[in-house]
C-alpha cells in the first residue's frame, strides 16, 4: 500500500475518519434498537459547567477552509452536566451487555482503523479508504477489537480507554439507554473551553508540549511516524491529562467527539444566540475536538473552535463520545 503523506486540509480533515461509503457502500440502515431508560447505568464522573455567555468559533485565525468556524458569534446557554470523560469501553460493555445492542461496526462486519494500528489477519484487510489511504477497511474491527479481530479491549487497562467504533446511531442507542442525550455543538465548545473565553486549547494558548504534554495528538512525520512523545500511538485512557476549568478531560485530542447537530459549513451566520440546536436537517452530524491523529503542520483540529463531520452510520477507530444530562 502506498500512502501519501498530506499537506493541506482541505474541506475534510486528513486526520478526521472516513465515512462508511467511501470504505464499502452497503446500505442496511441503522441497527434496531429498544430498551428502557436506566440514567443510574450511566457511570461517568460529571463536570458541571456554569450557565454563560461565549464566544463561540475561531479566534485564532488558524480555523480550516469549508469548516464554518466563522464567524464568532455570541451564544448564551443554561447551565448542564456534562461526562468529564468520553464514555469508556468499561461503560459501554454494560450497556451491551445489559441489552444486547451490536453497533453498527458490528452489523456492517467492518469499520475503519488506522493503518499503523491494524491488527488483523491479511484476509481481513479490505483496502484503504479513498483520498485517505492510511484509513484501511479491516473486517472484524469494532468496538471490542479496535485493530481488527486479533486485538480486544479485555486487559492492559483498556477498560478505562475511549470506547471508539462507534457511530452516531450507536451514541444516540446508548444515551436512549441512559436516559442522556448527546451534547449541541455549542454546549460542547462552551464545556471545551473552561471558562477560558478566547483561548485556543481548554487549558488556554500554550502549545500541547509546552511544559509538559496537555493532549493525545500526533508527533513526527504523518502517517507513517509517530515518535510517541506524549506516550500513545492510538488512544488514551480517557482521564489522562489535566482536566480544564469545568473538569473536563481531554475535550481536545484523543478521540472525536460526536454531537447532537447536524453539520452545515454556514450555520453560524443564522445560528440563534440562545441555546442553538444546529439545522433542522443535514446529512452529516457534527465531530469535535480532533483526536490522537492530529497534528498542527498539517491537521490542526485540535482547537476549541475546530469542526468536522461525516455521516451518522460512519464508526472509525479515532472517535466516540460523551453525554449531557437531559
Amino acid at each position: 500500500m502506498t500512502l501519501e503523506t498530506p499537506n493541506d486540509c482541505g474541506a475534510s480533515c486528513t486526520c478526521g475518519p472516513p465515512a462508511r461509503s467511501r470504505l464499502l457502500s452497503i446500505n442496511v440502515g441503522p441497527p434496531q434498537f429498544s430498551a428502557t431508560a436506566d440514567p443510574g447505568a450511566h457511570a461517568v464522573r460529571q463536570a458541571e459547567v456554569p450557565p454563560g455567555r461565549f464566544l463561540m468559533g475561531d479566534s485564532s485565525g488558524d480555523g480550516n477552509h469549508g469548516d464554518g468556524e466563522e464567524p464568532r458569534h455570541p451564544i448564551t446557554l443554561d447551565g448542564f452536566s456534562i461526562d468529564a470523560t468520553t464514555v469508556t469501553n468499561d461503560d459501554f460493555s454494560r450497556f451491551a451487555e445489559e441489552t444486547g445492542y451490536r453497533t453498527e461496526a458490528e452489523v456492517f462486519g467492518y469499520s475503519a482503523v488506522f493503518h499503523l494500528a491494524i491488527t488483523a489477519a491479511e484476509s481481513d484487510i479490505m483496502g484503504p479508504a479513498a483520498r485517505t489511504p492510511w484509513w484501511v477497511g479491516v473486517k472484524g474491527a469494532d468496538w471490542r477489537h479496535p485493530g481488527g479481530r486479533l486485538s480486544d479491549v479485555d486487559g492492559d487497562g483498556f477498560g478505562r480507554h475511549p470506547a471508539v467504533h462507534v457511530s452516531w446511531n450507536d451514541a444516540i442507542a446508548y444515551c436512549e439507554w441512559a436516559g442522556r442525550r448527546l451534547p449541541t455543538e455549542a454546549e460542547w465548545e462552551y464545556a471545551a473551553r473552561g471558562g477560558l473565553d478566547a483561548a485556543t486549547y481548554p487549558w488556554g494558548d500554550d502549545a500541547p508540549d509546552a511544559g509538559g504534554w496537555r493532549a493525545n495528538i500526533w508527533q513526527g512525520r504523518f502517517p507513517h511516524d509517530n515518535s510517541l512523545d506524549d506516550g500513545y500511538l492510538t488512544t488514551a485512557p480517557a482521564d489522562s491529562f489535566a482536566p480544564n476549568g469545568y473538569g473536563l478531560h481531554q475535550a481536545v485530542g484523543n478521540v472525536w467527539e460526536w454531537c447532537q447537530d447536524w453539520f452545515s459549513a454556514g450555520y453560524y451566520r443564522d445560528s440563534p444566540s440562545f441555546s442553538p440546536t444546529g439545522p433542522s436537517t443535514g446529512t452529516e452530524r457534527v465531530l469535535r475536538g480532533g483526536s490522537y491523529l492530529c497534528h498542527d503542520s498539517y491537521c490542526n483540529r485540535y482547537r476549541n473552535s475546530a469542526r468536522s463531520r461525516n455521516t451518522p452510520d460512519s464508526s472509525m477507530g479515532n472517535a466516540g463520545f460523551r453525554t449531557v444530562a437531559r
